[in-house]
């Protein structure tokens, strides 16, 4: 598990020097390890090495891994969700991070036993490739989940442009926290809108500089199937 603990070590070094680089806290970000690319036995050994946020985007996937994975694990559902696939996690799963759309918030006040911790996706680089509303559409959507008590908006989840241009990646980030901060400002009791969900393996160093709370990191930190830890 050297190698798993040098990569851990590395990231958590970038994370530390980008909170002080934009004088905050490292307690502010949370690293979830995106494992879906990855063995449940590789999972298990993220977990083992101290990082227990695991983030997957296949229901299927989620639901094998869990099972075979020890407790003291948070998951969070990170890639997009069919409706009819709702009944399977909503409440296996602590975090989902890609609510966009008034078709999954019905499936999920339907189906959620205890009320769920939810990102809003965004997407503010208006990509047509990318899933989430749009700017435009946050303030009315979010409205628009007031009466579902099985819902709670902690925050904004957003993908950036798969670029090495800083700038744009900067620009992405600024936009989505300006976005963030306006609705955190309203005081809404069903949508606190806290978190920023933002920044994968290749960008999530501007990203915290930025005002990611939660980044989503994979091939950085779990690296491939094919690669050994030992």
């Amino acid at each position: 598990m050297g190698y798993l603990t040098e990569r851990i070590q590395r990231i958590e070094h970038s994370i530390q020097q980008a909170c002080e680089n934009s004088s905050r806290s490292r307690s502010e970000v949370e690293i979830v390890a995106v494992t879906k690319s990855v063995s449940t036995a590789r999972a298990n050994e993220v977990k083992e090495a101290g990082i227990i946020q695991l983030g997957e985007n296949r229901a299927e996937e989620l639901l094998v891994k869990q099972e075979a994975i020890s407790d003291g694990v948070e998951w969070h559902f990170i890639g997009n969700l069919q409706s009819r696939k709702v009944r399977d996690i909503i409440n296996e799963i602590d975090y989902l991070h890609s609510l966009d759309r008034m078709s999954i918030a019905k499936e999920i006040q339907k189906r959620a036993l205890n009320e769920v911790k939810c990102f809003i996706q965004v997407n503010v680089s208006g990509e047509s490739s990318k899933s989430g509303i749009t700017p435009e559409e946050l303030d009315d959507f979010v409205s628009s989940l007031k009466s579902y008590d099985k819902i709670k908006v902690v925050g904004l989840m957003t993908m950036a442009p798969h670029v090495e241009d800083e700038k744009v990646l900067r620009t992405v980030f600024k936009d989505m926290k300006t976005l963030r901060d306006r609705i955190m400002a309203q005081q809404l009791t069903h949508a606190p809108c806290t978190e920023l969900s933002m920044g994968m393996s290749n960008d999530f160093v501007i990203a915290v500089e930025e005002g990611a709370t939660y980044v989503r990191i994979g091939t950085a930190l779990v690296g491939a199937e094919s690669e050994g830890f030992n």
